[in-house]
């Protein structure tokens, strides 16, 4: 069964408070930390996504107990960093790479052989990014002949520390390694070339885990910690992940009239090249009642209509709005003038070719629109409207969505059943608001 979704104009300007789900990233981390903890952690915010919900079922079948979710709410009672049974079947990853990465890390040093397996697009992405680090630290962990999915995993009892340095500023990677570093005999280092979403650091700090940040240059970091350690169940109150709200961003940004406020959103400054991307272009968006949640800086956001303006995106934010691009490419479209994006050529290893996607996908509804190796330029004006081809992809889908927004006929998306895996009620949100957007299963 797939999904089709449909976009219609928004009449009028799109109004509202909204709270979307939960961070993805943190509630990845917080059901991995919590199931290696010591105690009984409580969080509360967990994304109920099928990719979370593919982390929780990982560790079920490896022995932790674990009460909910319920309308967010998860007690998960901790078996320790060696407490993990073999599971009796593989673990399906879903439509995940963050999972299955940072799950390498993890499965490296336990007592039993795993396999990790995804749906038929993570099948296609690329592990060996992170094997290969994991392999030099001791590790046994094999891909296929391409270097994708399934992933072998044989646990040894000790892994070796190591200095390492990421060829490609990837939080994925950087992850995969620290969390084997727990394991490992010494210190382990991650050297990062450019910034990325730091869940990961904050997140051992809060289950009482030391890790430290040094940095290196204005773009480049190191990271350290010390293996044999414990990690302290905590409760964790997981604020909502911009990623989602970067859709309502644009939306908001894009169609006239609109002024909505999105609550309760994480506002890392690793994760926050959306903003900056977007202010760039113009927008009217405003960070209102600052706090931190556990050890995460919060904010609402609100976003006014002004119109936007094309420009060259500064290739230093990519990495700090790696997940929001095909987004933010649907706001270049409707910029004045041109907006140019390179250095993403990690956008090419996500869920689809994003690049490629994206292109394809903005030319069929009437945009102009130049593809490079490393990006695109796009040339802004008027949306006409027609059928898009999401490759199964959840942010290509949501976002042709929000371009539906401000076309002259709807906009008509194909593939959309993954959009559950890490936004589950992105339609009845966007109907909140005003912009209505139709599914339709077809067989």
């Amino acid at each position: 069964m797939s999904l089709v979704l449909s976009t219609k104009k928004a009449q009028n300007g799109l109004t509202g408070k909204l709270r979307v789900p939960g961070d993805k990233s943190m509630s990845h981390r917080a059901v991995m930390f919590s199931s290696l903890s010591n105690g009984t952690s409580n969080i509360t915010g967990l994304l109920e996504g099928e990719d979370v919900m593919a982390t929780l079922g990982a560790f079920r079948a490896m022995g932790v107990d674990a009460q909910g979710p319920n309308d967010g709410d998860l007690t998960i009672t901790g078996v320790g960093m060696r407490g993990l049974s073999a599971p009796e079947n593989d673990l399906d990853m879903g439509n995940s790479g963050t999972a299955m990465r940072l799950m390498c890390g993890i499965l490296a040093a336990q007592s039993f052989a795993s396999k990790l397996v995804g749906d038929e697009s993570l099948s296609s992405r690329p592990m060996r990014r992170v094997t290969v680090p994991l392999t030099s630290m001791g590790a046994r962990c094999a891909t296929d002949e391409d270097g994708c999915p399934p992933i072998h995993v044989r646990g040894v009892e000790k892994l070796e520390p190591i200095d390492y340095k990421l060829p490609m500023a990837s939080a994925q990677v950087k992850s995969a390694v620290l969390l084997a570093g727990l394991y490992a005999d010494g210190e382990t280092s991650v050297t990062e070339p450019a910034p990325t979403r730091d869940h990961t650091e904050r997140m051992l700090k809060a289950y009482g885990y030391d890790c430290e940040t040094e940095k290196l240059t204005d773009q480049a970091s190191i990271i350290r910690l010390k293996g044999g350690g414990e990690l302290t169940a905590t409760d964790i109150d997981i604020p909502s992940d911009i990623s989602s709200a970067a859709f309502f961003m644009v939306a908001a940004s894009i169609i006239p009239e609109s002024k909505i406020t999105l609550e309760h959103v994480c506002v890392n400054p690793t994760r926050t090249g959306v903003i900056d991307i977007l202010k760039a272009m113009g927008a009217d968006i405003q960070l209102l009642n600052h706090r931190a949640i556990g050890g995460e800086p919060v904010a609402d956001i609100q976003v006014t209509y002004v119109g936007l303006k094309g420009c060259d995106i500064d290739p230093k934010l990519v990495p700090l709005a790696i997940d929001e691009f095909p987004v933010i490419c649907v706001a270049a479209a409707c910029a004045e003038g041109v907006t140019t994006v390179s250095g993403a050529e990690e956008l090419r290893a996500k869920e689809s070719d994003r690049i490629s996607v994206m292109v394809e996908g903005l030319r069929n509804i009437g945009v102009e629109v130049e593809e490079r190796r490393d990006g695109m330029v796009v040339t802004g004006g008027v949306i006409a409207g027609g059928e898009v081809e999401s490759h199964h992809d959840h942010r290509i889908a949501m976002s042709f969505a929000i371009a539906g927004g401000v076309s002259d006929d709807a906009v008509t998306i194909k593939g959309a059943e993954t959009v559950a895996t890490s936004f589950p009620n992105f339609v009845a949100l966007t109907s909140k608001i005003g912009l209505h957007v139709a599914p339709q299963a077809i067989s």
